[in-house]
């Protein structure tokens, strides 16, 4: 789907984005912009969407405050392909995580929309690391990875991890923790963090691989252990949980973005407005502060940086796709 002829002419049209000034597009300037996101309202992607939404009035991009609508379902690929059918002219932008244009075309042989030919990347808005916790089922001696895994070697019946979904970037770093170890670790698929947290703390399944943000709350009141994050540093949020990189697991780094994209054939000094918007609002304290509290870092980038990072990550996850051995037909 990602040749590399069509990604090289992406990155010459999203390099050519910097030369131009987004004040060339107030004249273009929308009234209201919309931010689609395939996800629920509260999650963590939806506080990235509507802080940064509630910051992008008066710019040369939108003269108001962009108008949030969470379009959840099929993994987040609802809100793609509604992006994919919307005017061309900075009115409809959609927030999404990598995972839904890097990593799904390698499990969907039908995916309804291509990530290159059918959007045109934005900006970045935020980064997140994912963790490994551990509930009350798994005894309290087990505080590393390494601890986690002799103990689901030795407890095969209970040997089993929750992730926010099935295809989800979590799903594939615990069933890559796994299979390279050899222990069999039986994925239990959740629809979002929440659900697959609260089992954790009740005790109804073993671990849970997520946004490590939405442990916080549990780890720092002792009803789950937090030990593992992916980031290639500690996260700032739980700074005394060591990374997957510093337990010996370095194949497990891995940082997920939120990203904005625009729908293809949108004019480049639209796109550079909106770039610009975006993250000037990125860069508010109020924005980061509130986007810290879900267990994010917020963090903007220029379309050809975005763009390249999807690249990166699809040639990525590709070979560690085919090595699971999963498709949406499992």
């Amino acid at each position: 789907m990602h040749t590399r002829r069509q990604f090289m002419h992406h990155v010459g049209c999203a390099s050519a984005l910097g030369a131009l000034s987004p004040l060339a597009a107030w004249a273009q300037a929308v009234d209201q912009v919309k931010i689609f996101y395939g996800f629920p309202a509260g999650s963590a992607g939806d506080s990235v969407a509507r802080r940064v939404g509630e910051k992008l009035a008066a710019s040369p991009f939108t003269r108001n405050s962009a108008v949030v609508e969470n379009k959840p379902g099929a993994g987040g690929r609802i809100a793609l392909e509604s992006l994919k059918g919307a005017p061309a002219d900075g009115s409809v932008l959609t927030l999404s995580p990598f995972s839904c244009t890097s990593i799904y075309p390698h499990i969907y042989s039908r995916l309804s929309y291509d990530p290159v030919k059918d959007f045109v990347p934005v900006s970045i808005g935020a980064v997140m690391h994912h963790g490994l916790a551990v509930g009350p089922l798994v005894p309290a001696s087990v505080k590393t990875v390494k601890d986690f895994l002799a103990w689901a070697k030795a407890n095969p019946g209970q040997a089993n991890y929750g992730s926010p979904a099935a295809g989800s970037t979590p799903h594939f770093i615990g069933a890559l923790l796994g299979l390279n170890h050899g222990v069999d670790l039986k994925h239990v698929p959740y629809r979002g963090s929440i659900p697959g947290v609260t089992d954790v703390v009740g005790g109804q399944i073993a671990s849970m691989v997520t946004p490590s943000g939405d442990f916080i709350p549990n780890h720092k009141a002792g009803k789950l252990r937090l030990i593992a994050t992916s980031g290639q540093a500690r996260s700032p949020f739980s700074p005394e949980v060591p990374t997957f990189a510093e337990q010996g697991f370095p194949e497990l780094t891995t940082e997920e973005w939120f990203g904005f994209y625009a729908p293809a054939r949108t004019p480049t000094a639209v796109v550079a407005a909106a770039n610009a918007a975006i993250n000037t609002a990125i860069k508010d304290k109020a924005v980061i502060d509130s986007l810290a509290v879900v267990g994010l870092i917020a963090k903007g980038s220029t379309p050809a940086e975005m763009l390249a990072s999807q690249q990166a990550e699809y040639e990525r996850w590709g070979p560690l796709v085919k090595k699971v051995g999963f498709t949406a037909e499992s």
